[in-house]
């Protein structure tokens, strides 16, 4: 058990050193180019470690990273802070990194944190809350911005959408999307009533909503980034598998970065993963490599489904 243990922690401390040494080598805008899927590195819930943690993920090779201008649930300044202080350690800049936010309507915030004037229309909130997260980011754009939710109407949702496509037009945004849209109409509706398109979709990934089979069919379709929330923390029960545990093993893998591996190689899905864990950062990058490098981890479509039936997802 002893030598199994030591083992155990060789293999992490490589990670760790492995991805350390070539941290400086990532580039978001490289991966992007490469046009293979990618891993988010996800910042809710931190709150006063943010800085710290998004730092380390950085030092892991995280480039991409996600927050929210939302003091409810996370703490924006400090991933601007964290992803700053890890760039200049690394000799990186800021074209290196992808960064994303959320643009969160009233009913999402907290009444006594709001980052923007809540008496103002919702079209004035989301110019005040562009300029707050702009300067929270340390950054004079944004490559994606993404609209927490939508409103209770298609209307009220596309009269912010349009403040949000002049963001582009600016050059202040390069992509807009949204996030917590289960519902296939209103998603479809924002589509085709836009002048940009929403090009990502981020969703908590649970059998409560069908795994959102309508909509990642659609995303899949039309060149949408399909961002994956929540991933590993609801699908917890088939993670824990005897069946899951096996298969990863035979790909090195634990079953949480073989389920990265698998949304990876469906070609469409960009998981975040938000562990505050060091290991787990160097574990999840490591897989993340493999994608990019073009390693194969599903010879077959019956393979993919194999997992997808797992899970309990009705279609990949």
């Amino acid at each position: 058990a002893v030598v199994f243990l030591n083992s155990m922690l060789t293999r992490q401390e490589e990670i760790i050193t492995s991805n350390l040494r070539t941290a400086d080598a990532y580039s978001a805008a490289g991966v992007i180019e490469n046009g293979k899927p990618f891993l988010v590195y996800g910042t809710a819930w931190k709150e006063q470690r943010s800085a710290q943690l998004v730092s380390d993920a950085v030092h892991a090779g995280f480039r991409f990273i996600d927050t929210a201008a939302q003091p409810k649930h996370y703490n924006e300044a400090g991933v601007g802070d964290g992803w700053k202080a890890a760039a200049d350690e690394l000799g990186l800049k800021r074209g290196d990194f992808f960064l994303q936010t959320k643009f969160s309507p009233l009913p999402g915030q907290d009444k006594h944190r709001v980052p923007y004037d809540p008496d103002a229309p919702p079209t004035e909130q989301v110019k005040q809350s562009l300029e707050s997260s702009l300067k929270n980011l340390h950054t004079e754009y944004l490559d994606s911005l993404v609209m927490h939710s939508p409103y209770d109407t298609v209307e009220e949702t596309m009269e912010v959408w349009r403040v949000m496509e002049t963001f582009v037009d600016e050059g202040k945004v390069k992509r807009i999307g949204i996030s917590n849209c289960y519902d296939t109409q209103m998603f479809f509706a924002i589509y085709q009533q836009s002048r940009i398109k929403p090009s990502v979709l981020q969703n908590r990934f649970y059998a409560q909503s069908n795994f959102d089979t309508e909509l990642r069919a659609f995303c899949k379709d039309n060149n949408v980034w399909y961002q994956s929330f929540w991933t590993l923390t609801a699908n917890r029960n088939a993670l824990n598998t005897r069946e899951m545990i096996d298969l990863a093993a035979t790909k090195n893998l634990t079953p949480q970065t073989y389920m990265f591996a698998f949304l990876m190689s469906l070609g469409y899905v960009t998981p975040l993963s938000g562990t505050t864990n060091k290991i787990h950062m160097a574990e999840d990058v490591a897989v993340m490599e493999r994608v990019q490098g073009g390693e194969v981890f599903f010879e077959t479509e019956d393979d993919l489904r194999r997992v997808a039936q797992m899970l309990g997802m009705p279609d990949l």
